[in-house]
């Protein structure tokens, strides 16, 4: 009785923490990492194989589903795992501050990803079990509004955030503009062995370069000139800091390149002594033009430290809210109990399901090729110009993946779902399936064009999410269409989750690794080839006409 208060609390209450809450571990997880360890330095290998290991969680996820129902409630489930991630946050956090700080981030993320699947699993039955089916249709679509929320704050505002801290913390970036000009260099002359820099006390280092003005001399002959800068600091670090600074092009002509290494560590011990950048211009060019190159040295450990320890507070007020606010639906609290040969019932009639081997197909290999895609997307936008990248700041990166174009792909998830259910699924598939693959071709072209214009970078952006917001619909309606078929439909959906999981985690772990051997603009023409695969499985997939056209009630 104590509870009847708690039990008639509105929905409004607690389905949209509820939601924003399951969203950002997983994007988090997913999408975020990816960023993190790039600007980090990990390689596109190393990162994409281990990020994509951290999809596990969720492949497996149908198979201890279950066991969520036989122990304990599922609301105790979802306060448990919020605290769990709030210290998975605190984890990562901490962690990015010590020198084994790769493989210790990716231990907790990985019981991120544990927590954050477990949780899902809780958040979804606890929904089904609060509300009646009035309620669970009218919340559907405020559920997913926050879960999509979560999208944006996690690839967007934590990113800007995370980047805007980057830009105030470290050493100030330093640009230089380098000139390609037809009248020979009148420039001071200067000998490497005359930089000389003592330490003072207290002073907070700068980035100095040498010679102060750079030019390149343009030789009409078709020779290229180069030429060389040299980088120190104006004062030491700590004694145990390392500082690392990165220069690379930024904007300008791309016939002015780094021909050289471009990433330096200063630390007490080599501060004052001078590094080397070569920088040189393509042979036969015939007109004057210049370029921008920045020097950066930002905090990023300690950037991405402050961001993803706000998210373990905001953790522990979600447990700490969700313990009070969460109602007490009755049939909760009772300890569902199952049989093992219920169990494996489940999973059997799932797997004998006539048209089972088409459906898995479809499952594996619709996503192929976004799959890969998706792993090396933020890489290319984040790296150097010199690597093949865009070399976006983390605040500009954070603008375009995570405000303009999740705008587009929510545009496009809408649009898909309206039409599927105005004509049924069986009709748009095929045209969805052509969203999701042929926007990837905005990829070929940005690694071509390279463009310094941020708005082309975000319209292409755009462009690409929108046709996966479209063609996702496809792939959602279809995991439901195949679960729906028999009696344990909340089962068999979450086993088709698992399927969709390890479609995106097997191809995304060699992503990486086939990036690097191709380089940036073949790897987004081998992405495209990628596409077959979801086409041929396609062809094979049954679906009935009727499926998914809103049925009409007679009054």
């Amino acid at each position: 009785m104590s509870n009847s208060g708690n039990n008639k609390r509105s929905p409004w209450s607690w389905i949209p923490s509820l939601y924003f809450a399951e969203g950002i571990p997983y994007i988090i997880v997913m999408f975020v990492a990816s960023d993190m360890f790039k600007t980090l330095g990990v390689s596109n290998s190393k990162l994409a194989f281990w990020t994509s290991i951290l999809y596990l969680p969720w492949v497996i996820k149908p198979f201890w589903s279950p066991f969520i129902d036989i122990y304990y409630t599922k609301r105790k489930w979802i306060v448990w795992m919020q605290l769990g991630l709030a210290l998975s946050f605190f984890g990562v956090s901490l962690s990015l501050q010590t020198p084994w700080w790769f493989t210790l981030s990716l231990a907790f993320l990985w019981l991120m990803a544990l927590e954050s699947s477990t949780h899902d699993i809780a958040a979804d039955g606890f929904y089904m079990l609060a509300l009646n089916e009035h309620k669970q249709a009218f919340f559907s679509g405020i559920r997913s509004t926050f879960y999509r929320m979560a999208m944006i704050a996690g690839l967007g505002l934590l990113v800007i955030l995370t980047g805007l801290i980057l830009d105030k913390t470290g050493l100030e970036t330093v640009s230089i503009e380098i000139e390609l000009s037809e009248q020979p260099a009148m420039l001071e002359t200067f000998d490497i062995n005359n930089i000389s820099i003592e330490a003072t006390g207290g002073e907070t280092p700068k980035i100095l370069h040498y010679p102060e003005k750079v030019q390149l001399n343009l030789d009409k002959t078709g020779q290229a000139d180069s030429t060389i800068i040299y980088f120190v600091l104006s004062a030491p670090p700590g004694e145990d800091e390392e500082i690392k600074m990165n220069f690379g092009h930024k904007k300008g002509s791309k016939d002015i390149y780094l021909a050289s290494n471009g990433n330096f560590v200063f630390t007490s011990e080599n501060w004052n002594i001078p590094v080397s950048a070569v920088i040189k211009y393509k042979p036969g060019i015939k007109e004057a033009t210049k370029a921008s190159f920045d020097a950066k040295a930002g905090n990023v450990p300690f950037s991405w430290a402050v961001s993803i320890g706000f998210l373990g507070l905001l953790f522990l007020v979600f447990a700490i809210y969700h313990s009070f606010i969460l109602p007490r639906p009755e049939a909760g609290e009772k300890k569902t109990k199952r049989s093992d040969a219920s169990y494996w019932h489940v999973l059997k009639t799932f797997f004998t399901n006539k048209d089972i081997v088409p459906a898995i197909a479809f499952l594996l290999f619709y996503r192929f090729a976004e799959s890969q895609l998706s792993k090396m997307a933020s890489p290319f936008l984040l790296d150097t110009r010199e690597n093949g990248g865009l070399a976006l700041s983390l605040t500009e990166k954070g603008v375009a993946y995570g405000t303009v174009g999740l705008i587009a792909l929510l545009i496009g998830g809408v649009l898909g779902g309206i039409l599927a259910s105005k004509h049924g699924l069986k009709k748009w598939i095929w045209w969805m399936a052509v969203g999701i693959n042929l926007p990837n071709l905005v990829y070929i072209f940005l690694s071509y064009a390279q463009p310094d214009n941020f708005v082309i970078v975000n319209i292409c952006i755009a462009i690409e999410q929108f046709g996966y917001g479209f063609g996702f619909t496809a792939y959602m309606l279809y995991m439901l269409y195949i679960s729906g078929q028999g009696e344990y439909k909340t089962a068999h959906f979450a086993i088709t989750t698992g399927f969709m999981a390890l479609g995106m985690m097997i191809p995304g772990m060699i992503s990486g690794t086939i990036q690097e051997a191709l380089g940036y603009q073949h790897f987004f023409i081998y992405v495209i080839m990628c596409t077959i695969p979801s086409f041929i499985a396609l062809w094979f997939v049954k679906i009935d006409p009727a499926f998914g056209i809103k049925k009409k009630h007679a009054n």
